[in-house]
């Protein structure tokens, strides 16, 4: 496997979930800055794409939760995105922003949809953050196109189908062969009644090269178990809570 550079640090990574979505706020510059201030070094964040083709930061869709605005991210111009507030801050920044404001910090980064996928790899490619991104998404279809266009160079984690395919094949042993650009296994504890992460899963993966990343653990005894598992990495809301989580074991490393 190529050795990517995103995965430069000691495990197990702690992943600041849309810079911290308990707080609040989320995947607003003010979360991050929160975020990196605590000592995060990977973000979690998710993109989607305005209607001029600009890769904003933003998990829904649409405008209503995080603003109280009418209005479909993918039905507005970056220009009007830019103006929207909420007590007085922007709430819409650019990813290519983003990746240039904070040029040590790793960014995982979930594309939210189809149209997003240009926009995205554009955004990296212009900001030089090719070693510094890993691409995720639950579509498959979508990780296809995002690999074909940022290159075997740019980390990448799997889709829906992929991770069941290598559920399966952990629990069958059969071979299963993966893109070259994929280093982690980013996942639920459980898919409805299905266990997903359980030991023999975290060993399977690991005997591909791949770690896996555990999304999105806001309890701490739900924390200390996974990491007794042998998780490399954790995602979630409650980013004081993993710190200290980390802290108590020896495990923080801060950026």
């Amino acid at each position: 496997m190529t050795r990517f550079a995103y995965l430069d640090a000691p495990t197990p990574l702690a992943f600041a979930h849309r810079g911290g979505a308990a707080h609040g706020d989320e995947n607003t510059v003010e979360a991050f800055v929160r975020a990196i201030g605590l000592g995060y070094r990977y973000i979690e964040t998710d993109v989607h794409a305005t209607a001029d083709g600009v890769a904003v930061v933003f998990h829904d869709a649409t405008l209503e939760r995080m603003t109280g605005e009418k209005g479909r991210i993918a039905s507005l111009r970056w220009a009007d995105l830019a103006t929207v507030r909420v007590g007085g801050a922007a709430v819409v920044p650019r990813l290519e922003d983003v990746l240039d404001a904070w040029p040590e910090v790793r960014f995982n980064i979930d594309v939210k949809a189809a149209a997003g996928i240009v926009p995205t790899v554009r955004a990296v490619t212009r900001t030089g953050a090719g070693d510094r991104v890993l691409l995720a998404s639950f579509s498959d279809a979508r990780l296809a196109r995002l690999r074909a266009l940022a290159g075997p160079r740019v980390a990448t984690s799997l889709g829906v189908r992929g991770v069941t395919r290598l559920w399966l094949a952990a629990l069958t042993g059969r071979p299963v062969r993966l893109p070259p650009s994929v280093v982690a296994a980013q996942v639920p504890v459980r898919y409805r009644r299905i266990r997903v992460v359980d030991r023999r899963f975290i060993d399977f993966a690991h005997r591909l090269g791949l770690q896996v990343h555990v999304w999105t653990i806001n309890d701490p005894a739900e924390m200390s178990e996974l990491l007794d598992l042998g998780v490399d990495g954790i995602m979630t809301d409650r980013i004081e809570v993993l710190r200290g989580v980390y802290l108590s074991r020896g495990h923080w490393h801060a950026g």
